[in-house]
């Protein structure tokens, strides 16, 4: 399987875990030999998308943005993984819409308690007694994934596990290849020969 570049897009609220996530799959598949860059939502405000605000228009040309980037470096060959709230529907399937790589969308769920506990700056506890304007999940909306390829909650499993739950799909999608030792752990057998889970993954058209 050679290693094409695609696009794993991170989505979710403030907090949520998107890019604890994002760099932990970096790690991973930078270890299988795949070329990783990791587009940080809070770093593209900062550099990219510099000067823009929080309206709706502009979260979406700062998302529009980031797309663009990830699109650019996924059809040379990159994973390209955005770590963005992008809270619009639209605004994420119109990224899709234009992506010339596969794009994989992880969508990281936490209940919004769970959120406000976990805010040390306490930005969550500001907005919700209307110190703060137009903050995602509170008083401007976040429009949940109806159907993302990715699914985790990071409230109820460790971000290790979320990391290998999302490694695990981009393996069933064969974007990534799968290695020796989950080929062994899917046939049950763990003492199983090295030759003969090479021959079984050049079988499956993994080598």
């Amino acid at each position: 399987m050679s290693r094409n570049g695609f696009t794993l897009w991170f989505t979710g609220l403030s907090g949520a875990g998107k890019t604890t996530l994002a760099r932990l799959v970096e790690k991973e598949l930078k270890q299988r030999g795949h070329k990783v860059e990791v587009l940080d939502g809070d770093i593209i405000r900062t550099n990219l998308s510099k000067g823009l605000g929080f309206s709706k228009e502009d979260r979406d040309t700062n998302i529009r943005r980031i797309g663009f980037v990830c699109d650019l470096l996924a059809r040379n060959g990159v994973v390209a993984i955005a770590a963005a709230i992008s809270p619009y529907r639209e605004i994420r399937d119109e990224v899709r819409g234009g992506s010339s790589a596969p794009f994989v969308e992880a969508y990281v769920e936490c209940p919004l308690e769970v959120l406000v506990e976990r805010d040390v700056k306490g930005l969550y506890k500001k907005a919700l007694a209307g110190e703060i304007k137009n903050f995602t999940g509170v008083d401007d909306p976040y429009e949940a994934p109806g159907s993302p390829e990715v699914l985790v909650h990071s409230a109820a499993e460790s971000p290790d596990a979320s990391a290998m739950q999302i490694i695990a799909r981009l393996v069933e999608m064969e974007l990534v290849e799968l290695e020796l030792a989950e080929l062994a752990q899917q046939t049950g057998d763990e003492e199983e020969d090295e030759e003969e889970v090479r021959a079984r993954l050049k079988a499956l058209g993994y080598v």
